[in-house]
């Protein structure tokens, strides 16, 4: 399994620039409660790799996981590598690092 760790300030520019389609794999309640902007959906409860390939196939950015504190994104990398979709990267401080260093959320 590839896992490309990326941090806070590479999220920050990449969402700015438009690059990144950032997955919050969190559960519903969390994302609702207040999530980065920018994020979409897609809970590991409920992960629907055939959901996500046509996500990814529909946007085209770069397909960046993130959850509460990058546990919860890795067990997503692992089970889209295992379906055969291009996603490796994940945001390794996830949401508890993007609030402790003071960034807007949207709820």
């Amino acid at each position: 399994m590839t896992v490309v760790d990326l941090h806070r300030d590479e999220i920050k520019r990449s969402l700015a620039e438009g690059e990144i389609l950032l997955i919050d794999v969190r559960e519903p309640h969390e994302f609702l409660a207040g999530h980065i902007p920018g994020a979409v959906p897609h809970p590991l409860s409920t992960f629907d790799t055939r959901a996500l390939a046509t996500l990814l196939a529909e946007d085209g950015r770069r397909p960046v996981f993130s959850c509460m504190s990058g546990v919860r994104s890795v067990h997503a990398l692992n089970a889209a590598q295992a379906a055969g979709l291009p996603v490796e990267a994940h945001y390794k401080g996830g949401y508890k690092d993007w609030t402790a260093a003071g960034e807007p959320i949207e709820s």
